[in-house]
């Protein structure tokens, strides 16, 4: 398969997905998942907020030391502060290790949390990327509340921030209010207004308030984008992140309509599902797709996922 045709996975588990009500880790735990999505074969973990308090930064600290396959991503504000402290812990992953950097983008993000104008988040960006691009290429920025956004100024901020060293930039519904046809659009807009576009990877990391967060995630592939971030059970903040298990199956399973491919180890999946469930405490409904226990049997119709 060509590397167009491949679909990075972004695994946020031990970040947006302990943002779940009743899912914060110890380090110990973190690492035991960090481990699990590594036997997964993850492309990217996202191994926590490094700068949120001692103990995530502890934790994304062991994980970029510890694991040797994917990338270690750690997040961050857009502000020098945040920035340092994350490649504080990130560096000892070396090239795998990203930065991940964010801003609002949406006209009621900027005027009521932020109070900021277009051109001072604009200028923000650019400055946090630069920085982070100072310490490695391995940059993402994210455009808090993009699909809220307006379009020629999310189209600005993105060029703006891959001109400025931004290798994946991140199309976020950070509070799970678009639709799939209104991401296709958006992910195309993009895609054809954005000079730079192709110097950069489209991600996109969508939330489940309104439960359509893995078909926007795949509308949003359909349309361009190349990596996905997702959680194992599809854990996260309120309704949740975008399922791992679901967007991996999906594209494995309708391989004659969706032509991608990832490089997950799809045996791992029930594994690392059970793997959080025992961490957490959080269970999976029975009738939760690819994982509940309604879902597991093999019969006929079914694809094996060969667990």
């Amino acid at each position: 398969m060509s590397q167009k045709e491949q679909i990075i996975i972004f695994d946020t588990t031990l970040r947006d997905g302990e943002q779940s009500p009743g899912a914060s880790m110890n380090i110990e735990e973190k690492l035991r998942i960090a481990h699990q999505l590594e036997r997964l074969n993850v492309d990217v973990i996202e191994a926590g907020f490094p700068i949120a308090s001692d103990g995530d930064f502890a934790a994304v600290k062991k994980i970029a030391q510890t694991i040797k396959g994917p990338q270690i991503a750690g997040l961050s504000r857009a502000n020098d502060m945040d920035i340092d402290r994350a490649w504080e812990a990130l560096k000892y992953a070396g090239e795998r290790g990203r930065i991940h950097t964010f801003i609002a983008t949406s006209a009621i993000h900027m005027e009521h949390k932020l109070k900021m104008s277009e051109q001072q988040v604009l200028d923000t960006a650019v400055a946090a990327v630069k920085r982070a691009a100072g310490y490695t290429p391995n940059v993402e920025f994210s455009a808090e509340d993009a699909a809220r956004t307006r379009l020629p100024f999310l189209a600005q901020v993105i060029e703006a921030t891959i001109e400025a060293g931004a290798t994946t930039v991140n199309i976020p519904d950070t509070v799970g209010y678009t639709i799939p046809t209104e991401y296709f659009n958006i992910i195309s807009y993009l895609k054809e207004n954005v000079s730079n576009i192709d110097q950069a990877i489209i991600s996109v990391h969508c939330h489940n308030d309104l439960g359509l967060a893995v078909s926007n995630s795949l509308s949003a592939v359909q349309a361009g984008a190349r990596q996905v971030e997702c959680t194992i059970n599809g854990i996260g903040e309120r309704a949740g992140n975008c399922s791992l298990e679901e967007v991996v199956m999906t594209l494995r399973t309708r391989h004659d309509i969706l032509p991608f491919t990832t490089v997950v180890a799809t045996e791992q999946i029930i594994p690392s599902s059970k793997l959080l469930s025992t961490i957490t405490g959080i269970q999976v409904q029975q009738n939760k797709a690819i994982v509940g226990a309604n879902a597991l049997p093999t019969r006929p119709g079914f694809t094996s996922m060969a667990c």
